[in-house]
Parts: structure tokens; sequence; C-alpha cells
């Protein structure tokens, strides 16, 4: 894995990003309640912050939990929701360790087809539905990961021209276009409330 993304919108975090398959898994974990750029930066700051090139799960697993949640808490704060976030990375990492010998690449790597590669992802903690699809499109939208049968477990966030998710940033404009998507869909919800 070695590609260029634009998720944090910062070019030292989306360096990290595109060379570390736990960095993108990260990334992807910390994506909830917060703006996306936030989320995929927390990669890189906790990196910098452990001093360390690179996120590495053993040693991230082995951290004290109090101790990798004050890392998080630290100002600027990785989330909205830093001690929380610091016990689902560890449990991340944690189940890595345990499953795939901390490798986050081995979720993917030599999977035979998408919905395998949904099922290793949904297995995930932390990965539901629809963060296991939106992780699965960007594994086969930009980074190369393409089993057979990718774009239908992605579901629509497979859709090749779709500005859906992160799975579909590649840059300022298609942002854009992610974050009008995002907004339009809330909207739509909001009505769909009104009515019920």
């Amino acid at each position: 894995m070695d590609v260029t993304l634009h998720l944090a919108q910062d070019p030292a975090a989306d360096e990290l990003l595109g060379r570390s398959p736990l960095a993108a898994l990260v990334g992807m974990l910390l994506d909830q309640q917060v703006p996306m750029e936030w989320a995929f930066k927390g990669p890189r700051t906790i990196a910098d912050r452990l001093g360390a090139h690179d996120l590495d799960a053993h040693a991230i697993a082995a951290q004290d939990p109090e101790d990798f949640a004050a890392l998080l808490t630290e100002k600027p704060a990785v989330h909205r929701y830093p001690g929380s976030m610091a016990q689902r990375i560890q449990q991340l990492c944690r189940y890595l360790v345990e499953h795939y010998d901390g490798n986050a690449e081995l979720v993917w790597k030599g999977v035979p087809d998408g919905a395998e590669l949904l099922r290793r992802l949904e297995d995930l903690p932390g990965f539901g539905k629809q963060k296991a699809q939106i992780f699965l499109a960007l594994l086969g939208k930009q980074l190369g990961v393409r089993p057979k049968g990718w774009r239908e477990a992605a579901g629509s966030y497979g859709e090749p021209d779709a500005f859906r998710s992160v799975a579909d940033i590649t840059g300022p404009e298609s942002l854009t276009r992610v974050r009008a998507h995002k907004q339009e869909m809330k909207a739509k919800a909001r009505a769909m409330k009104k009515k019920a």
C-alpha cells in the first residue's frame, strides 16, 4: 500500500494513510461524530505523539489504557470523544494482533471475494455494516484492493462516479461534492422524521 490519499486534507496525515493499512483503518474508525478531516488526521497525530513513523498494532494494544487515553485527550484532542475512541482503537489493535498477527493489511490481502472481505471488515471492533462497506469501497476505488464482487459487497458506496463517502474523495472538489451529498441525505432524513 503506497498511494496518495486526500482524506485528511493534510499532506503528512494523508501520506501516512496512503502507506499504512493500520492508519487507514484507525482513520475510518475515528470517522464518526467529527469532521472527516479531523478523523483522518488522527492516525498521524497518534503516531507523532507516540514518537513513531507509523502505527503499530502490537504497541498500541500493549499500551496502558489510561496512558493511551491521555495521549488522545492531549490538546488538540484526536476526537470529540478521545477516551472512548482510545478504547476502541485499542480494541481494534488487540483484535488485529489476535487474528492477523497485528498486520492490518492481512484483513484484505488475498481475500477470495468481496463478500468475504465485507465479512472480515464487519468483524472488526467498531465497524458496523455501513462503515465496513465504505472502507471496502475505499480499498477498491483508491487502494487497488479489488477482489471479485467488491463493488456489489460495498453496496451503493462501490458505485463508480458516486460522491457518497470518503471512498470518493480524491481532492478538494470531490470533498465538496461528498459534503453536499451528506447534507442532502441529512435533510431528507429530517424531512422523513417530520412526516412520521
